[in-house]
């Protein structure tokens, strides 16, 4: 018998994911006037898209789509060679604080989930009170 659902592991992934995006994009920050330094990428949805032909499932229906569980980790990918800078650095500043913007809101949400659950956990365990 499992004690929890799968939604303690999927946002624990979450923020994992959240976790390792925010270091690439402090680094690419930190690099910003490296010279000749390529700015980096969490890549995760370019990993998932390609897999899809290899995930199973049982299906009820031969009409349904295949799909299974979903096992690797997202990659630290080089973006494309471009140039910003003079020198050689291919780091866009605003791109990067606007990425880590949005990677903030994203990781603010996951955690406010995951609060939640632990406080309804918290409620059945004090027996409602």
């Amino acid at each position: 018998m499992k004690l929890f659902s799968n939604t303690f592991s999927t946002l624990e992934n979450g923020l994992n994911y959240a976790s390792l995006n925010q270091k690439v994009i402090s680094q690419n920050i930190a690099n910003v006037d490296t010279p000749n330094y390529k700015a980096k990428k969490v890549e995760f949805k370019s990993l998932l898209d390609q897999s899809t032909q290899h995930l199973e499932a049982k299906r009820t229906n031969q009409r349904h789509l295949t799909f299974g569980p979903y096992s690797q980790h997202p990659e630290v990918m080089t973006k494309s060679s471009f140039q910003y800078n003079h020198n050689g650095n291919g780091v866009d500043l605003d791109q990067e604080m606007s990425e880590m913007a949005t990677n903030q809101i994203y990781f603010n949400a996951l955690s406010d989930r995951i609060n939640g659950k632990f406080n309804s956990l918290q409620s059945v365990i004090r027996g409602g009170k």
